[in-house]
């Protein structure tokens, strides 16, 4: 069992606006034991895990006048050996997981989506995305160093 050395959640507006508070707060975890590198990749699969909930997930309520829509809510675990975040989003159940693990290696640069996801998977230790019993979907990514 890994030891846990720091965490934190946060709980985000459905809007692209908040990245810059998103990397804000994850700018924390950019400390020992966690490699800068590790940091680094994992601040941009949370930045495109942010973006991906914004855009696809919640689709559409960001459109709408006066409505914010569903929250996102992300978590961050350290702990000796890895870095875990988890990104929920409230958006219908999705064969993402499928699409992540049916991702070929190579990257289409003509593509006009999927090339996040493929970049999430290359980054990852472990990638996955599950709907959870309360009917929202969260996104795991592990990495250890």
């Amino acid at each position: 069992m890994l030891e846990l050395l720091q965490s934190d959640q946060i709980l985000i507006k459905n809007d692209l606006d908040a990245l810059p508070q998103v990397l804000l707060w994850f700018d924390q975890f950019n400390q020992e034991p966690v490699p800068y590198t590790v940091w680094l990749q994992s601040q941009l699969v949370l930045a495109e895990a942010f973006t991906n909930a914004v855009r696809h997930a919640h689709r559409g309520y960001s459109e709408e006048p006066r409505s914010e829509g569903p929250m996102i809510e992300m978590e961050v675990r350290v702990l000796q050996h890895q870095i875990e975040l988890r990104i929920w989003d409230c958006g219908p159940e999705s064969n993402l997981g499928d699409q992540i693990a049916n991702l070929s290696q190579e990257m289409d640069r003509n593509a006009e989506s999927g090339r996040g996801l493929k970049l999430m998977k290359k980054m990852a230790d472990s990638l996955s995305y599950n709907r959870t019993s309360d009917q929202r979907n969260c996104l795991l990514f592990i990495k250890t160093f």
